[in-house]
């Protein structure tokens, strides 16, 4: 039987802001509807990804800001720095460990992210 994530709730105090910081990072506004004064929905893909976030009003009971490493994986780590500087969002340089490169930002709220360049396995 497959599974595959589709979604991940991102907890934020300001949807607005968070909405901005995401389209800043590069990630793709899919919806944005307010269901009521307590629901609001904002769905947002990463550019190439299966798995979309979700951030807004009445949809978590997570605290904001409590995600603590999400994690996607890049094809390079020096590129992705680049692009995210050029954005304007304040990312780690790049850390090289024995299991990938890794790039890393944090959203307002500090939920922090872990962008992975991963290792060349037939080197």
């Amino acid at each position: 039987m497959d599974m595959k994530l589709e979604l991940v709730m991102v907890p934020v105090t300001d949807v607005d802001r968070a909405k901005e910081f995401y389209e800043r990072v590069g990630f793709v506004v899919d919806h944005d509807q307010t269901v009521s004064e307590a629901v609001r929905f904002v769905q947002l893909t990463p550019p190439g990804s299966a798995c979309s976030i979700a951030v807004g009003r009445g949809l978590t009971r997570m605290e904001p800001g409590s995600l603590d490493n999400l994690q996607m994986v890049v094809e390079d780590a020096d590129a992705t720095y680049a692009d995210l500087r050029s954005r304007g969002v304040e990312a780690t340089g790049v850390d090289e460990l024995a299991w990938g490169r890794f790039v890393g930002f944090t959203d307002p709220d500090g939920n922090r992210w872990a962008l992975q360049q991963l290792p060349d396995w037939s080197a």
